[in-house]
Order: structure tokens, then C-alpha cells, then sequence
């Protein structure tokens, strides 16, 4: 009888173990990747902070043909103006205030949006180079995806870009340009919810379980 009880019970480990690994793979979760390469048509507008020789930045880019919808995009940023010999050579961008020096003021944040409700979140630095023999302005930077929502719930990822605009010569005025982004977005895909065939995994294992008990019952009388 001992024999016998150790042969039925090796003969459901295996049955076991398959049902394990089975829903082990169904609650399983990866990552979708989307690439994501598009230009925006850009305008900037740099507005000096008081009492600093910093600026808030402000970035809207716009794209009918966007890819996945995200038609529309927004930065707010903080720039300082590098000077040699009282002549602008060079703008620092960055997210954070303080990295400046400035405090009580909101961090930068990054948002390309359309009119559903998948967006990405983010935030970027760059500098940008005074190309005064060619009268623009040309910048490169990186995007941080942080978040999202919709299809991008949990994104994350990075994305370089480069961007150039023709200075103008009221330097109060917006400047119109256009920025080029590449890279990819990394979404995690959503654990799926317990379903008919993982109640049935469950019962069959609730059903080895109870087999090797009473066979463990049987052998011990």
C-alpha cells in the first residue's frame, strides 16, 4: 500500500507543477515598447523671472500627424543665458528651479497630449547655441518619460531631440521653430483579472490536493 501511495502521488507531482507554471505564465506581465519619432512645430517664449538672471521657459508644439494621437505638446522649463564678453552664446534649460538657485517655484513638467485621453508625462533638459552667422538659435536635449495615461498608464522612457529657430529680432517675441524627437516608450502591460481558466487551475489543484490526502487516509488504515 505504501508503494502504491508514493507511485499516485509521484504521478501528480508533475500534473502539479504543469498547472503551477500554467497560471504562473498567465499572470505573468511585459512591457509593450511604442517607438516614437515625430517633429513639432514649436514656439517659445522665454519670460524673465524678477529680481534673477533667470527665465521661465515655455514651450507649445503642435502636429496634425503625430503618432498615436499626441497632436499637442507643452514644457515649462527655467533657462539661464550663458554670456562672454556680454555677447549670449549659450541657454541652459532645466526642470528644476533650484538648479538655478530659485526656490517656492514649481518644477518643469513636459505633456504631449491630442484629444483622447492617452498622454505622456515628462520632463527635459537642453542647451541651446547662439548661431548668430546663420541667425538661429540651436538646441539638443533629452526627455524623461515619467507617466502617462490611457495606453501610456506607466510609461517610461527616453527620448533625444534637437530643436533650431530663427532669432528674432524683437528678442520679447516668441520664437517659431520646429523640434525633431526620437526614441521609445515603455509601457508595462496590465496583469490580466482572474479569469475561468485560472478558477479552473485553482480547483484542480484544490483537487490534487485533496486526492493525495485521501490516499494518505486509505494507506494509514
Amino acid at each position: 500500500m505504501k508503494i502504491m501511495l508514493q507511485s499516485n502521488i509521484a504521478r501528480l507531482i508533475p500534473l502539479t507543477f504543469t498547472l503551477v507554471g500554467f497560471g504562473s505564465s498567465i499572470k505573468s506581465a511585459t512591457a509593450a515598447t511604442f517607438p516614437f519619432e515625430v517633429f513639432y512645430d514649436t514656439s517659445v517664449t522665454l519670460t524673465p523671472i524678477p529680481g534673477s538672471d533667470v527665465s521661465r521657459a515655455d514651450v507649445s508644439g503642435t502636429n496634425p500627424d503625430a503618432p498615436y494621437g499626441l497632436t499637442n505638446f507643452t514644457s515649462l522649463n527655467y533657462s539661464r543665458t550663458i554670456l562672454e564678453n556680454n555677447v549670449p552664446i549659450q541657454i541652459i534649460f532645466n526642470p528644476d528651479p533650484a538648479a538655478f538657485g530659485l526656490q517656492d517655484l514649481p518644477i518643469g513638467t513636459d505633456r504631449f497630449f491630442g484629444s483622447g485621453e492617452d498622454q505622456l508625462i515628462g520632463i527635459s533638459s537642453a542647451t541651446a547655441q547662439f548661431d548668430f552667422p546663420n541667425n538661429q538659435l540651436v538646441g539638443s536635449g533629452t526627455e524623461t518619460i515619467t507617466g502617462g495615461s490611457g495606453r501610456f498608464s506607466g510609461a517610461t522612457g527616453t527620448l533625444t531631440f534637437t530643436e533650431s529657430e530663427p532669432l528674432d529680432a524683437d528678442p520679447t517675441a516668441p520664437l517659431k521653430g520646429q523640434a525633431f524627437l526620437n526614441g521609445s516608450i515603455n509601457v508595462p502591460e496590465r496583469v490580466p483579472e482572474p479569469t475561468a481558466t485560472t478558477a479552473l487551475i485553482s480547483i484542480a489543484l484544490m483537487g490534487a490536493g485533496s486526492v493525495v490526502r485521501r490516499l494518505r487516509q486509505q494507506a494509514s488504515v
